[in-house]
């Protein structure tokens, strides 16, 4: 039985846009409007509005909200200052990643956790039977909110002309309730593109009037909307992971090289707690695959699940590849064994159809902005 896929609350005005749309974790989204190219390089140089509608939210309040999101989750969120964010995890008993989340602290006992859309329900339903025993409430608010994103170096500008919020005093990974362009909204420092910028929640029955006043207010500064598509090459070049290509359940945190979000020095139990320790020793004694970054010598694109050869020998599998605008070759995040693993390494390929194309390991990121 199919389900016909959910839509934002800015599916009209995407198709007026002519936007090619696209199915996503069970929505119907944007993939690109006009030029994927055109909007990547938008971001990188000026700046792009997206729809993020999909990401699914899940309040969690009560008196014992920190106490329980330090036991469900792997990172310190009891530390987490209010108007704050982190980035975090959420494992099985087993340490294998169900999702990377952010997690807002909207208040003294209230947080905002943001799942990736296609994890959202299990996300929803883990947290659900993790809370028994705290006092504290898991809402599944993902009708509550719609998600946009204004990203690229003009987005502090383009926002300072619709809002009267502190942006200057808002550090990265921080958040503040304010109004923009009239409408009431959390304003987070945050994204998934390696530029400066902002996500706004807001609700669904304001989203068409904020997309319409930030299109509006980023005419002057060269802002374009932005799909999909270019939001995946925007990530891949500044080294981020995507659920399902660089995190799956058969990886611990520290397979996935972000051990760091594991907080073994916070109070409490958590889950996982000892398939991670466990994990966090193998990485260090004998490690495992390691992700790298692969920049073509060639022109041939790389996709998920190629393998990465050695004299003929698979040494590692690709977890995401695609066209570089920004360097101008094709480049991929690759597990590579950790003899491979070093920026330099000779003799690196990925087999492309049969053809061992030569490619260069690299550090990641590929590309970082200046700051």
């Amino acid at each position: 039985m199919s389900t016909a896929p959910r839509l934002t609350a800015l599916d009209a005005l995407h198709r007026s846009l002519g936007a090619t749309m696209t199915d996503f974790a069970g929505w119907d989204m944007p993939l690109r409007y006009a030029s994927e190219r055109d909007e990547h390089n938008a971001v990188r140089t000026r700046a792009g509005l997206f729809d993020l509608s999909h990401m699914g939210e899940v309040g969690v309040s009560g008196p014992q909200a920190a106490a329980f999101l330090n036991h469900a989750l792997v990172g310190n969120i009891a530390t987490v200052g209010v108007g704050r964010a982190r980035y975090t995890m959420i494992v099985a008993e087993d340490g294998g990643i169900l999702d990377d989340l952010i997690v807002y602290r909207l208040g003294e006992t209230e947080y905002m956790v943001v799942a990736n859309a296609g994890n959202a329900q299990l996300v929803l339903d883990t947290l659900t039977e993790r809370v028994a025993g705290f006092d504290a409430e898991v809402r599944d608010d993902r009708d509550a909110y719609a998600l946009l994103a204004v990203q690229g170096p003009a987005s502090p500008a383009v926002l300072k002309s619709v809002t009267d919020a502190d942006l200057d005093g808002l550090k990265y990974y921080a958040g503040l309730p304010g109004t923009v362009a009239g409408v009431p909204a959390l304003i987070a420092r945050t994204g998934y593109t390696g530029e400066d910028g902002f996500e706004l929640f807001v609700a669904p029955e304001h989203a068409e009037q904020l997309w319409k006043a930030l299109t509006e207010a980023g005419a002057p500064h060269g802002l374009v909307p932005c799909g999909l598509s270019c939001r995946d090459t925007l990530r891949l070049e500044a080294g981020m992971p995507l659920y399902g290509h660089e995190l799956t359940t058969a990886l611990t945190p520290f397979e996935a090289g972000l051990g760091r979000v594991v907080k073994f020095e916070k109070e409490g139990d958590f889950v996982g707690r000892e398939a991670l320790r466990a994990a966090a020793e193998r990485a260090e004694t004998a490690p495992p695959r390691k992700l790298v970054g692969l920049v073509a010598r060639g022109r041939r694109v790389p996709r998920a699940g190629f393998a990465v050869v050695v004299a003929g020998e698979t040494v590692g599998e690709v977890t995401s590849g695609a066209p570089s605008p920004t360097l101008g070759k094709p480049i991929a995040m690759a597990y590579v064994d950790a003899a491979h693993a070093a920026p330099g390494t000779e003799g690196v390929a990925v087999d492309i159809r049969g053809t061992h194309e030569p490619y260069e390991v690299v550090a990641l990121p590929f590309y970082k902005r200046e700051k």
